[in-house]
């Protein structure tokens, strides 16, 4: 048996389509199981050993010839399931150039025609995973499929052991608080106003003065952070100077933290995976419940609509700023005084 599993998105949406892999995998223990995604997402699964990794460049994929040819030599290897995740004109080309049994894919009444099976979009509210698995509905009329919503990560001791060192030698105490912190996103139309946000961390620390938070983010957000790290009048705190040069990294820096705060993004998803307590602001228009699937009181978000359903006339700042930083502050406290100081923070 071999799959073929592709999901062309960024980091969250392809760490919440890795069930599919999954529940694949114990459905048919001995498939070989590839996923399709872009070359700088690959790296986060290195250590799963459930499914292969195959990568397509930007650049390969905004050249139709050189797309088209990578496509074709990965279908020659005869899958038996193709699963598409994305289902787009571009996607499509793996079930039409692939052959297989089975060629899933989103319903769209103006696309799919490649697709032995389209699936509709669900009437009734399912979260981003359970989604997920609904394209694998169609196999249950040949074999019994064991679902699985788990969306583990994984880091070698090796990796962690490594950014541990770092933080020691950058100044980070072990026996205090250690909480990985998100002052900014990929898209600005999803951070959190930035006064609000140092408003937030000023209050959370008046309260606790024990708690460092790491400030991560990618080389162009640098200035962002920089400027935030500037409001905070260069806290104690605050720790900029931790450095993740890969996605690699940032997993092995948010698997030696004791939990996660702030915007919403792929690295929340990461910290989920690695089952790092987290609480994420979400951006207005987004929905918490579907993006943390199975998340408990463990993984926990807050939303403006969680305040005021109507947003009426409001700017986007005023939208966001619903969100006020007594509330985020209370919010935070729920989540640390149960999972970080419940559980003993020395790990």
């Amino acid at each position: 048996m071999k799959i073929l599993v592709v999901r062309f998105k960024q980091m969250g949406d392809a760490i919440l389509a890795t069930p599919v892999c999954n529940t694949l995998r114990k459905t048919f223990p001995d498939a070989e199981i590839d996923f399709v995604c872009y070359e700088h997402v690959a790296p986060i699964f290195k250590e799963d050993k459930n499914f292969n990794t195959i990568t397509i460049t930007n650049k390969v994929k905004n050249n139709a010839f050189r797309y088209l040819w990578e496509v074709y030599k990965i279908t020659r290897k005869k899958y038996d399931i193709v699963i598409d995740f994305v289902s787009t004109p571009k996607s499509e080309w793996f079930t039409f150039l692939s052959g297989a049994k089975y060629r899933i894919g989103r319903y769209n009444k103006k696309r799919g025609f490649t697709y032995t099976h389209k699936i509709k979009e669900p009437t009734e509210f399912k979260n981003e995973v359970e989604k997920g698995l609904m394209l694998l509905e169609p196999l249950e009329k040949e074999y019994n499929i064991k679902y699985d919503t788990n969306f583990s990560l994984y880091v070698t001791d090796e990796e962690k052991e490594k950014l541990r060192k770092q933080m020691v030698e950058k100044g980070i105490d072990f026996s205090k608080p250690i909480v990985a912190l998100s002052a900014t996103a990929k898209y600005e139309f999803k951070v959190y106003p930035i006064d609000s946000m140092v408003k937030t961390i000023e209050l959370i620390l008046e309260k606790n003065k024990d708690i460092q938070f790491i400030c991560f983010g990618t080389p162009d957000q640098k200035e962002y952070i920089e400027k935030f790290y500037k409001k905070l009048n260069y806290n104690k705190n605050i720790f900029t100077n931790i450095e993740t040069k890969s996605v690699r990294d940032l997993l092995a820096l948010l698997s030696n933290c004791h939990m996660y705060f702030g915007n919403e993004g792929g690295a929340r998803h990461m910290a989920q995976g690695l089952d790092i307590p987290s609480f994420a602001v979400f951006w207005p228009e987004s929905d918490t419940k579907c993006w943390i699937p199975f998340g408990g009181e463990r993984h926990r978000g807050i939303i403006s609509k969680d305040i005021q359903e109507d947003y009426g006339d409001l700017s986007w700042e005023e939208i966001f700023n619903l969100i006020t930083p007594e509330r985020l502050v209370e919010e935070f406290y729920i989540t640390f005084d149960k999972f970080v100081e419940r559980d003993n923070i020395i790990r």
